[in-house]
């Protein structure tokens, strides 16, 4: 087998893995959904080896998108850290053979707390299942692994399955963008959905010319600012504005008469703009929309600066 094909088999072999998932589903699906949107308190996610690193992705899936969570490795947990659990949480259990010993272990302790208990595993009569509260069945037909040895498709379907958990929950709880935001205040993400125009726009000596200004002055205004663009003023009201595209384009079409333009001559009228409080997503999308890459800030309509696509740090 070439190891193109060896790749293509493992595609198809984990895709149809989390095809059958589907199948899988049970009312403990809705009811685990519905029981942590009316949880008081944390959903712990706990796992060990492999099962482990896939619920630390869900555990951070799950914080950075509405609900509260972190991940308790069962070991450190029957060594001293089942003190983090609290008796309001719940417990979301990862074995895909359910017979997991040291998962298996926090069973009594979080039985006596009365800590709801969502089991993920392959086998719905396994130990863990029958001692969960929910049981959400993530039974693969075959690993990806040639020697059915290294968890691949349980893997892949564990972490779908979680997933799964963590976009309905988002959906139920009517989760936005500006709440995903939130939580990801570094990112570029998070400053596009945070941050206003007024932060980032460029306010100070703004590149202003009055409608009948000569083409001599444009050049040297346009220059100056390296804006790459001028606005075009009448009193304080906004009339135009001129980019290097348009000064361009006056060149070719206009060159024995260059010289003698105005910016009323060469001004677009109605130019795009977004108010100073608009996230910089609304700018964003109205460059994207209009195929533009500056936008006049205003506030009542009165020009107070100017923000580009280098300005949103896409």
């Amino acid at each position: 087998m070439s190891i193109k094909s060896s790749a293509e088999e493992v595609f198809k072999i984990e895709s149809q893995a989390i095809l059958a998932l589907s199948d899988n589903l049970t009312n403990d699906f809705e009811k685990a959904v519905l029981d942590i949107l009316a949880c008081h308190g944390k959903l712990i996610i706990s796992g060990m080896g492999k099962s482990g690193i896939i619920g630390k992705k869900i555990a951070a899936t799950m914080a950075s998108t509405g609900t509260p969570s972190f991940f308790l490795h069962p070991a450190e947990a029957y060594h001293g850290d089942l003190g983090m659990i609290e008796p309001k949480d719940m417990v979301l259990l990862i074995s895909n053979s359910g017979e997991t010993d040291e998962v298996l272990k926090l069973i009594p302790f979080l039985k006596s707390q009365k800590n709801r208990i969502i089991a993920m595993s392959g086998d719905f009569n396994s130990t863990l299942a029958r001692n969960s509260t929910y049981h959400l069945n993530i039974n693969v037909e075959k690993e990806a692994c040639p020697l059915q040895l290294a968890p691949t498709s349980s893997t892949t379907a564990t972490l779908v399955m979680g997933d799964a958990l963590a976009v309905a929950l988002m959906k139920q709880r009517d989760f936005q963008d500006t709440d995903f935001a939130q939580f990801h205040p570094g990112g570029s993400l998070g400053r596009r959905l945070l941050t206003k125009v007024e932060d980032v726009m460029k306010k100070d000596n703004l590149p202003i010319v009055s409608i009948d200004t000569p083409i001599q002055t444009i050049l040297s205004v346009i220059s100056k600012s390296r804006l790459g663009l001028v606005v075009a003023m009448q009193s304080d009201n906004i009339k135009g504005i001129i980019t290097d595209g348009d000064i361009r384009r006056a060149m070719q079409e206009s060159q024995d008469t260059f010289f003698s333009l105005k910016a009323l001559d060469l001004m677009s009228k109605n130019p795009k703009m977004v108010n100073r409080q608009e996230k910089l997503t609304v700018a964003q999308t109205l460059m994207t929309q209009s195929k533009v890459n500056s936008l006049l800030v205003v506030e009542n309509s009165k020009l107070v600066g100017v923000i580009q696509i280098y300005d949103l740090g896409l």
